[in-house]
């Protein structure tokens, strides 16, 4: 009875998991049976999606860096420090993630139209310029970093941080030479999954910063443009350029075992 038990178990675990990667799949297939190797290369030919595509890649890898710099201290804070608060600092830090995109993105328009934010737009142009779109993807693709910073610092043994402090360190230089060199897995972790998010975000970029081709668009809001014209083969080349970039995020996180959250 247990072992009858055991195969009808795995039989509907494997029927869940064979139903949601069959969807992944089909999804897959059916773009690429949809457009044509033609499509394709006129799309990258196309001057509009060249300029995209360099957008798109320079402004997911600053926002991939920055978000990196900004999670690591976040991180290392959340998962060390215990303190009055914490807990509604960590709903805080979640926010970004829950939130629908498009109020992110409204919400970062109303606030550069504050007194704070035309400040910063007498120094440099930041609503529907290029500036925009860094800080439309950061504040969201942080928020994972951040996540996935926490969970590395979780996972590495403080006792070997004490014990550095213990021969004479400074906590400060505890972090730098103990715990930071093994973070670094987590570190890249955190730049590919913030870099994979950066470069699928649409609804801020949309709000924030507009849609203007060679200008503000990226290859999301390209997408949008040309199924708003009608170009369904152009979108549709577009999305697999995407999708190619991903797999090659999953991939080089697969190569150096660092793919997803840290293990």
């Amino acid at each position: 009875m247990r072992v009858g038990s055991d195969r009808i178990f795995h039989l509907v675990l494997g029927c869940f998991v064979g139903t949601y990667v069959l969807l992944i799949v089909s999804m897959l297939v059916a773009d690429a049976s949809f457009t044509s190797g033609g499509d394709l290369w006129a799309a990258i030919q196309s001057p509009e999606i060249r300029a995209a595509t360099i957008l798109s890649l320079v402004s997911a890898s600053l926002t991939a860096l920055l978000s990196v710099w900004f999670a690591v201290p976040i991180g290392y804070v959340m998962a060390h420090s215990r303190f009055r608060g914490r807990a509604l600092l960590d709903a805080i830090l979640d926010i970004p993630i829950v939130l629908p995109p498009m109020v992110i993105g409204l919400s970062l328009l109303i606030l550069f139209a504050s007194p704070i934010g035309q400040a910063i737009e007498s120094v440099i142009p930041v609503t529907y310029h290029r500036p925009s779109i860094v800080i439309a993807q950061f504040a969201v693709a942080c928020a994972f970093a951040v996540r996935t910073m926490i969970v590395t610092f979780q996972q590495i043994n403080p006792r070997h941080e004490r014990v550095a402090q213990t021969l004479g360190c400074r906590r400060s230089q505890a972090f730098w030479h103990v715990v930071l060199p093994q973070a670094r897995r987590g570190m890249v972790s955190a730049f590919l999954l913030a870099w994979a998010r950066a470069l699928g975000e649409f609804g801020p970029i949309l709000v924030f910063s507009g849609a203007t081709r060679m200008k503000t668009e990226v290859l999301p809001t390209t997408v949008f443009l040309e199924l708003s014209i009608g170009q369904i083969e152009a979108a549709v080349a577009v999305s697999l350029l995407m999708v190619a970039a991903a797999v090659l995020v999953l991939l080089l996180g697969r190569a150096f075992g660092m793919a997803g959250l840290p293990r």
